[in-house]
Parts: structure tokens; C-alpha cells; sequence
């Protein structure tokens, strides 16, 4: 055997994020209720840590390791510093609120903390088990999180729904993988796209990549593998909600690349109408689903659907596309943990931030929250300067210059329609009358780093090129 083939230098974060998860499963077995600060305390410290590590092992050019199975390049080098930042944040966001709830639990940080390894691992594969292998890491660790809130039934049902779809889909891809393989005779991604250039078995190869797509689509949650998000969102604690609706969107986008562009990319005609229609069809359901909902939570569960559909459309447009869709993921996921801190902001021990009649005058109460909400919203409606509106324009671009003139038409007519529900919360923050649910239940340091990432969105949407320019360079060494 040939050592040098399992070197584990690239996983070396995986490693430290692994002993980081272990030491904080051990050390919370030996605490009591009151001395729980200590495991977050100790989270976020070893996530610093391994954020340090992911530094110290990144080259420009791509790393392999465990006989190519593993990769850290420019993609995965930028999704999980994001993914860190992002899981960072939700534990300081969620302190508060986790106390509050009586869910201010070890499993809680240990959980996530498999989550973001198994986020890890699939930006990181570049092999269809290794890729698998991840997937099921970090959702067996989301249907754990989403029932943590064990006296809820809507958290149980959200956790038994999730679970349930999330098999199917999990069937599915494997079926597809196994399809690929009998195809191509490799599960490796280079490999497989070599093999399927002069596929025996042509077919074989196009059914493969449907029940592939499938899986993918899920994930992403789009339609029609979209009705697992409302109920999650709105079943789950809303700590939970905040992790499901940030950093995985990263992972997911990422995981979708890798398959499509690194492995299946001779069969892009056959992808490419199954990622248009699902496409056009999740901005369309999200966006009219989203109108009806009066439950904030469930709201945002179907904007998410139509957030989706434009990564999804983004990935048809080739490289630019494929940079605008990491973009749009990675600006999603700073406008969600904006909403979603703010819903943990307003929420107490016995009241529970859930129905947009919930933040009536919000302005009245705190000027400075209803302006970070207002942040959230208008970037996820697209409104310039914010960050939200550069990332839809960026997937539009990109269509418009791949030809997609009529699909880039009908994106900006969705997003003007998904318009009125975002504007529908500001009205309410601003012009609604003032009731009693705010209670502002969060630590200092988590109001600090709520208010730096609500700036973010402005300031990223008035000089949108340097977090443009780190997606631009991702690609470029990947």
C-alpha cells in the first residue's frame, strides 16, 4: 500500500472539529443545568480552533487525500469557513433563547457539531460514498435537532415528517448511485465523468441522473421535494429552524456542484431541463405559497423553496452561474440568521415569536431591531443596495448570458411578487400597533454580532465585489 495516497493533511480540520465534538460529548456529561454555558463556551472555542486549523492546511492548489475520495479546494476551502462563521453565530445567537425554552442542553451543541462534520465531508467529497456519507451524517443529526424540544408534538411530527421524506430521498439517490455505478464502473467523480463519455449503457447513465437530481432537489428543498420545509421550520425550535436554514444551504449547493459539474457534466443536456423545470416550478409554489402564510416561520420555509429555485436556475448558467449560485447561497444564509436571530430575540419563556402579527410595532419598542429585520427582509426581497439584490442579479446575469432571456423575464417577475409578503412584515414592524411579545431575550454579545451581521448585508450589497471576488477565486481553484 502506498501511504502517501492516505495522507490526512487536508482533513486535518475534520480531525480537530471530530476530537472537538468529543471533548464537548465528554466534558457536558459532568455538568449540571447551571453550569451549561460551559459547552457552548467550550463549542465555540473549538470551532475557533478548527477554523484556525482549515487556514493553516489551505493551498491554492486542490489537495487529495484517502486515495481520492477527499478534496479540500477553493469551494470547499470558502463553504466551510462560512458554515463555521455561520454555526459560530447560531450558538451565541441561541443561548438566550435555548435557556428560556428548557432545551439548554449538551445534545444541542454536540448534534450540531456532527451536523457541520457532516456538512464538512460533503463539500469535501469528490466520491459518491464519501458525498453519501456526509449527507446522512448531517441529517440523522437535523432529525435528532428538529425533536430536541421533546414535550413539543409539532417539534416531534416536524422531526417524523422530515425523517420519513428524507429516506425516500436518501433511497432515491443511493438508487441513482448505484445506477451511475453500473454505468460507469466507478463511483469516483473525475472518474465517473471520464467513463461517461463512452458509456455501453447510455440509459442507464440518464436514469441514474434523474433519481440523482432527485436527491439533490430535496436537499435544496425544492419542488416537489419542498413540503418537508414549512413544516420544519415551523415545527422545530426556532434555534433549530436557524441551523436547518443556514449553513446546510451552503453544504447542499456545494454538494450539488461537485456532482453535477464535477461528475456528471457530459450529461448536462440531461440535468439541465430537470434543474429548469424544478426551477421555475420552486419559484412559482414558493413565492404563491409564501402569501398565504400569516405563521413568519412557515413564511420563510416557503421563501426558502423560491430562494432554491434561483440557485437551482444559477447552476444551469455554467461557470459564472456556478459562482452565482455559491454567492446566492452564501448571502441566503447571512439573510436567514438575521430573521432567525431576531425571531429568537423576540421570543421568551412562555411566548414564542412564531405569526408576523407577533412583530407589530417592533419599531415603536426597538427602533435598531426593527431596522436589522427590515435589513433581512428587503435584502430577501431584492432591493437594492442590500446584499440579496447583487445575488439575484448575479444569477440573472448569468442566465441572461448562457440565453436564458425568458427565464430571466419570469425570475424577476417572481421575485416582484415575492415582494409583497417581505414588505408585509416591515408594514407590520412600522405602521401595526405595538403589542407585548417583544422581550428581547439574548445575551450582549449575541445582540453585538446580530447587529455586525445585519450590517453586513448593507455593506456587502453597496461593495459587493470582494465577497463576489472570493467566490470568483473558490471556482477558479476548485
Amino acid at each position: 500500500m502506498n501511504w502517501t495516497d492516505l495522507t490526512i493533511f487536508p482533513a486535518v480540520p475534520e480531525l480537530v472539529l471530530t476530537v472537538v465534538l468529543f471533548t464537548v460529548l465528554l466534558v457536558d456529561l459532568w455538568l449540571n443545568d447551571k453550569q451549561r454555558w460551559i459547552t457552548c463556551t467550550l463549542s465555540i472555542i473549538g470551532l475557533i480552533i478548527t477554523a484556525t486549523a482549515q487556514f493553516l492546511v489551505w493551498k491554492e492548489q486542490p489537495q487529495y487525500a484517502f486515495h481520492d475520495m477527499f478534496v479540500l479546494d477553493g469551494m470547499a476551502q470558502l463553504a466551510k469557513i462560512c458554515m463555521y462563521i455561520l454555526v459560530i453565530a447560531l450558538f451565541i445567537y441561541s443561548q438566550s433563547y435555548l435557556r428560556a425554552k428548557n432545551i439548554y442542553q449538551g445534545e444541542f451543541y454536540t448534534l450540531t457539531l456532527f451536523a457541520l462534520l457532516g456538512m464538512n465531508i460533503m463539500v469535501s467529497a469528490c466520491h459518491f460514498l464519501t458525498l453519501y456519507v456526509g449527507l446522512e451524517l448531517l441529517s440523522l443529526a437535523l432529525y435528532a435537532l428538529i425533536a430536541l424540544q421533546r414535550d413539543s408534538g409539532r417539534a416531534a411530527e416536524a422531526a417524523l415528517k422530515y425523517f420519513v421524506l428524507g429516506a425516500l430521498a436518501s433511497g432515491l439517490l443511493l438508487y441513482g448511485i448505484s445506477l451511475i455505478y453500473g454505468a460507469t464502473g466507478t463511483l469516483q467523480l473525475q472518474q465517473v465523468l471520464a467513463a461517461s463519455q463512452n458509456s455501453a449503457n447510455p440509459w442507464l447513465l440518464k436514469l441514474g441522473v434523474v433519481f440523482i437530481v432527485a436527491g439533490i432537489v430535496f436537499k435544496l428543498g425544492g419542488v416537489p421535494f419542498h413540503m418537508w420545509v414549512p413544516d420544519v421550520y415551523q415545527g422545530a425550535p426556532t434555534a433549530v429552524t436557524a441551523l436547518v436554514g443556514t449553513a446546510p444551504k451552503i453544504a447542499a449547493t456545494v454538494f450539488a456542484f461537485r456532482i453535477l459539474v464535477y461528475g456528471l457534466l457530459t450529461q448536462w443536456e440531461s440535468w439541465r431541463e430537470l434543474l429548469l423545470i424544478l426551477g421555475i416550478a420552486s419559484l412559482l409554489v414558493g413565492n404563491l405559497a409564501a402569501i398565504m402564510q400569516t405563521n413568519i416561520k412557515r413564511m420563510l420555509g416557503f421563501s426558502t423553496v423560491a430562494h432554491m429555485g434561483f440557485i437551482l436556475l444559477a447552476l444551469l448558467a455554467g461557470q459564472t452561474g456556478c459562482t452565482a449560485a455559491i454567492y446566492y447561497a452564501i448571502t441566503y444564509a447571512l439573510m436567514a440568521s438575521v430573521a432567525f436571530a431576531i425571531l429568537m430575540l423576540l421570543s421568551g419563556r412562555d411566548v414564542e415569536c412564531q405569526n408576523i402579527s407577533d412583530l407589530a410595532g417592533l419599531n415603536q419598542k426597538n427602533a435598531w431591531y426593527a431596522f436589522l429585520m427590515l435589513l433581512a427582509m428587503f435584502s430577501m426581497a431584492g432591493i437594492p443596495p442590500l446584499m440579496g439584490f447583487y445575488a439575484k442579479l448575479a444569477v440573472i446575469k448569468a442566465l441572461l448570458a448562457s440565453g436564458y432571456l425568458w427565464v430571466s423575464v419570469y425570475a424577476v417577475v417572481m421575485s416582484l411578487i415575492g415582494a409583497f409578503y417581505y414588505l408585509r412584515v416591515v408594514k407590520t414592524m412600522y405602521f401595526d400597533t405595538h403589542n407585548s411579545v417583544a422581550t428581547f431575550n439574548m445575551t450582549f454579545l449575541g445582540k453585538v454580532v446580530l447587529s455586525v451581521n445585519g450590517l453586513l448585508l448593507l455593506l456587502w450589497g453597496v461593495v459587493p465585489d470582494s465577497v463576489m471576488a472570493w467566490c470568483v477565486q473558490a471556482l477558479l481553484h476548485s
